[in-house]
């Protein structure tokens, strides 16, 4: 390498050098807070993750739609798992019965008619929840109605179930077809057949062509049908008030199924087959309330739901569905002659202009119960959920919504219309649908449903199997009466008159 050559890579070192050198200090900056983690801290644990809470209650939707809505809220709150099963209705007492009895206990949760309570209860199988009610300030326990929190809740002075819907049966009507008619909404079950002939006459159709029937009543074999003869039944067989019931002699305990009054009752109900839909007697009370909204029944006899089922979206009954109280009868039965006699002051008290109403508590209104033999942890998951769904957050909102099947039964479901109007019911129409189910609540003669040991075998066996032999011609009315009759008296005697004359009467002192 000569001289030049060295100088030359001398020259490109120090240039070299001097890139590679530190450049000089920066100023001081201020110290910078640090950053978060990109990572989450873990959330704490739900307070019942990991826990399944198992239910049954029939295969709806009604019922069993807000038990599914409200559990998969309750999950994500919670992290429990509920399973909600469900079975045909006329399988339901049954079902709960032999799963509690066999030990096989797959059912945490049983929602289901309250009347049936005895027989869960006796044998040692639901949950004893007073305390925790007393406890839980959540529930609002005094806001619901003192009749559903004796009659549906409550045995022998000790909580069992957590109401969740509260029923009596009325009658609706076309308020347009009244008008167009010029009738009267029915005072009397003589009125209801008059309204509904004078319809039927008509031979109304709907707008797209439909006939308008002038009465649909569900009357379907093992369904729900066989409390429909009984709304008809009570005002011709109570009238006393409350306390002298309308199903058996308060002291024989003999029925009271076969005289002049339920006779009467009988020939109503088959009558308005006539001016019903052609398979009037295959109808439950989901196909009725399908052709009420369709536009298609000027009467019918049903729950609370067909007030709100008539809001709903596509419903052609809305801002047209009226509401009263169950008709009634100015004919009463003579308890001792088993005929029927003209109302008087003194066996008629609560008649009103000469007409004796009978408003029917049918079913309760359906109410969860708690398997005593579930695990500690479940029965804590079990009453966290039911008393979720009975809070008036959810259960103010779920009266108004026709697909859950729920009715009102808290007092302030009755006094505040902000959320029926808010549904869509007008403000008239929320206060004639409200004030009909309050004006049955409030009966001092509002008839009680049976809660009597096996009264699923009374009305749901005997009974309905009596009325669907009647309604399908297969037997007349003597024949069908003393088959009820017979039935009644052949459990009562298996069963002991005494003891259910007993539990009879302890019923009846229901608080209201």
């Amino acid at each position: 390498m000569n001289l030049k050559q060295f100088a030359s890579l001398a020259a490109l070192g120090a240039l070299v050098l001097a890139a590679c050198a530190a450049p000089p200090a920066a100023p001081a900056q201020p110290a910078q807070p640090a950053q978060p983690s990109e990572q989450k801290p873990a959330e704490p644990a739900k307070k019942f993750a990991g826990i399944t809470v198992n239910a049954i209650t029939f295969s709806g939707p009604q019922i069993a739609e807000p038990m599914q809505r409200r559990g998969k809220e309750f999950s994500e709150m919670t992290g429990a798992t509920i399973n909600v099963v469900t079975v045909p209705f006329a399988d339901l007492y049954q079902k709960i019965l032999n799963d509690f009895a066999t030990g096989t206990n797959s059912y945490d949760v049983v929602v289901f008619a309250p009347q049936w309570m005895v027989d869960y209860i006796e044998p040692g199988y639901l949950e004893d929840l007073t305390d925790r009610v007393k406890a839980d300030a959540d529930l609002q326990w005094e806001d619901i109605g003192l009749f559903f929190r004796d009659f549906s809740a409550t045995y022998n002075g000790r909580i069992y179930t957590i109401p969740l819907d509260g029923d009596f049966q009325m009658v609706y009507y076309r308020t347009d077809i009244a008008k167009e008619l010029g009738l009267q909404p029915p005072k009397t079950w003589d009125d209801y057949i008059a309204f509904a002939k004078a319809v039927s006459e008509k031979k109304l159709t709907t707008d797209d062509g439909k006939p308008v029937y002038g009465s649909c009543i569900a009357k379907k074999k093992a369904a729900q049908s066989y409390w429909m003869i009984t709304s008809i039944a009570s005002a011709f067989i109570q009238s006393q008030g409350t306390g002298q019931g309308a199903f058996f002699d308060l002291e024989t305990f003999k029925p009271l199924y076969n005289n002049e009054a339920f006779a009467r009752a009988l020939e109503i109900y088959k009558e308005t087959t006539q001016y019903g839909p052609p398979d009037e007697i295959n109808l439950d009370v989901g196909d009725t309330r399908s052709l009420w909204t369709a536009g298609q029944c000027a009467l019918t006899i049903d729950w609370g739901d067909i007030g709100t089922l008539a809001i709903e979206e596509g419903s052609k009954a809305k801002d047209k569905t009226g509401a009263v109280i169950l008709p009634g009868s100015k004919q009463v039965l003579d308890r001792k002659t088993g005929k029927l006699v003209d109302c008087t002051p003194e066996l008629c008290p609560h008649a009103i202009d000469g007409v004796n109403h009978a408003p029917f508590a049918a079913f309760g209104g359906w109410s969860g119960a708690i398997n005593k033999a579930s695990k500690p942890e479940v029965k804590d998951a079990a009453f966290a959920y039911l008393s979720y769904m009975n809070q008036p957050a959810q259960s103010n909102v779920d009266v108004t919504i026709g697909k859950t099947g729920f009715n009102p039964y808290r007092v302030s479901q009755f006094k505040n219309l902000d959320n029926w109007i808010k549904a869509g019911m007008s403000e008239q129409a929320a206060k004639d649908y409200l004030g009909a189910i309050e004006a049955s609540l409030n009966s001092p003669n509002m008839v009680l449903d049976l809660r009597i040991p096996q009264n699923q075998y009374y009305q749901g066996i005997v009974l309905d199997g009596a009325i669907a032999k009647f309604l399908a011609g297969e037997q007349d009315i003597a024949a069908t009466m003393k088959e009820i009759e017979d039935g009644w008296e052949q459990k009562t005697e298996e069963l002991g008159r005494d003891k259910q004359l007993a539990a009879y009467k302890a019923t009846l002192g229901v608080q209201k």
